[in-house]
């Protein structure tokens, strides 16, 4: 690997179900607390962040139902795959958090793992949940703004 690579940001996985289900208010990065064999695993790419959450307790960030498959060549030492994980992040900002998901309607959900500088990040999205109506409405923008793009490109040809 180059020192380019190294310093660079690379997605091991990403929530897109997270965008469709919720309003991303704000965003924070988080590190993992993670076993050797679940940073190869991640490394091959068997993460899976489909109905995962975090929660705080004690002071402390959690992410519950992040799955990381087995590491194929790993042993014994490989751990539970949807094990709870800890989060680590500075106290002052858990404090926050913790405050504003007390409030009604916010949930703290993963939207991205990543390497940063070689350490794995967890990226942690403040949300509001969405609507039926709401997601229709995404949907709706989402289509009328594929039409006009596609209505402008047979223009200009």
């Amino acid at each position: 690997m180059s020192p380019t690579e190294k310093r660079g940001i690379k997605i091991a996985a990403q929530n897109r179900k997270a965008f469709h289900d919720y309003f991303v208010e704000d965003r924070y990065e988080a590190g993992i607390e993670l076993a050797g064999t679940e940073v190869k695993s991640i490394r091959a790419g068997t993460l899976n962040l489909m109905d995962s959450y975090c929660t705080v307790k004690d002071g402390e960030l959690f992410v519950h139902s992040m799955h990381i498959s087995p590491y194929e060549k790993g042993n014994i030492f490989n751990k539970d795959p949807v094990r709870t994980r800890r989060l680590l992040m500075h106290k002052r900002e858990i404090r926050k958090l913790h405050a504003l998901i007390k409030q009604d309607g916010y949930t703290l959900v993963p939207l991205s793992v990543y390497f940063k500088d070689a350490r794995v990040k967890l990226e942690v999205g403040l949300c509001r949940g969405k609507k039926n109506y709401d997601k229709r409405a995404a949907a709706a923008q989402r289509d009328a703004k594929r039409e006009i793009d596609r209505t402008m490109k047979e223009r200009n040809h």
